[in-house]
């Protein structure tokens, strides 16, 4: 069960709702967008790294850039949506890259 919800904002403006997870929350095989995330201030939260992908429980269950994320990018929980189109979470995924420039994400 998430701990709470969290909002983060999009280049274009737009802004998309995610769920927060402890980082070892094992997923159902559905397809969505997740972001790997530190505390941040005021209560808020730092994207280290944002992808997308057509099975939650397949892409984290070992992730290639999770134990830098946590080591390195020092990234506690792990924010996720449902997201079915494909096209929708690349779009999403891309615009939150640009504003939010995570350390652990090339350049999209």
């Amino acid at each position: 069960m998430p701990e709470q919800a969290f909002e983060w904002r999009g280049a274009s403006g737009r802004v998309y709702k995610y769920w927060v997870y402890p980082i070892n929350t094992t997923f159902k095989d559905e397809p969505g967008n997740y972001i790997y995330a530190k505390p941040g201030p005021m209560g808020g939260w730092r994207a280290v790294y944002i992808g997308q992908t057509s099975s939650l429980s397949q892409r984290l269950a070992s992730h290639e850039k999770e134990q830098a994320a946590i080591r390195r990018g020092g990234a506690t929980h792990i924010h996720a949506h449902l997201s079915p189109d494909h096209r929708a979470r690349r779009i999403e995924e891309a615009d939150l890259v640009r504003n939010l420039a995570p350390p652990f994400n090339e350049a999209l």
